[in-house]
């Protein structure tokens, strides 16, 4: 088994215990209560929505950075924990989602801000990089309103802006809306770059878990000044 994997299984999916209310165990999964989102429980199959696959990628916003941008990601060799380049902000725009991101803690998750899982990847290296937040206003709440309003199609196609700590700025489309979901497995083996967004579906029972897959469009310099917002991170009450 490749490090990497190993230490996913043996030291963050136990933190997901508390931290993304993902935790696979050898007969299942358990979660985490957030009491603060609305809704009964639900125990559902995993479902997917998706766009076909011959659809072409969604044309880049004007937001999007022209100079020096290339029409998207690739993997970079591998670098020191020093030099990694690492995701500082997640911008959702059709969903008015806007936080810093930082790494994920070993316990409850944090409140105002997205967390990622520092085992997975980080954008530019060639495989998934997972992002998570608590299912709340001001957060990943969107997503969560969405998906239990059973619109889970109208997040196909939308437009993430990633920023890196090296002043990138990498774009993704949403292909995949993936409901009730029970593991990470298909983010832990991902040989191509990838990201992914989760968020809780319910109050403290509810198994599963909303998961959107994205594909990198393009790449290019960032402001500096929009790549580094200062976290506020709390506790979650």
């Amino acid at each position: 088994m490749p490090p990497h994997v190993d230490t996913i299984r043996t030291r963050i999916l136990p933190a997901l215990l508390t931290a993304l209310g993902v935790v696979l165990l050898t007969a299942g999964l358990l979660s985490y209560a957030d009491p603060t989102t609305a809704g009964t429980t639900l125990e559902e199959s995993p479902t997917t929505y998706a766009l076909d696959p011959s659809t072409p990628p969604t044309d880049v916003p004007s937001t999007a950075p022209t100079e020096g941008a290339s029409a998207a990601p690739t993997a970079t060799p591998s670098a020191s924990p020093a030099e990694r380049a690492l995701a500082t902000r997640i911008v959702v725009p059709a969903l008015k989602i806007d936080l810093p991101v930082v790494e994920g803690p070993a316990g409850y998750p944090l409140c105002n801000v997205a967390m990622y899982i520092q085992e997975l990847g980080q954008p530019g290296e060639g495989r998934a990089t997972y992002l998570y937040a608590h299912a709340r206003d001001g957060m990943f709440g969107p997503i969560y309103e969405l998906a239990h309003a059973g619109q889970q199609r109208k997040m196909l196609g939308m437009i993430v802006q990633v920023f890196t700590s090296d002043d990138k700025l990498y774009l993704y489309e949403v292909r995949e809306v993936r409901l009730h979901q029970l593991n990470l497995d298909a983010a832990q083996t991902a040989t191509t770059e990838e990201l992914w967004l989760q968020t809780s579906e319910g109050p403290k029972g509810t198994p599963g878990k909303t998961q959107l897959v994205a594909v990198p469009i393009s790449v290019g310099d960032a402001d500096p000044a929009d790549a580094h917002p200062k976290p506020k991170p709390v506790a979650c009450g």
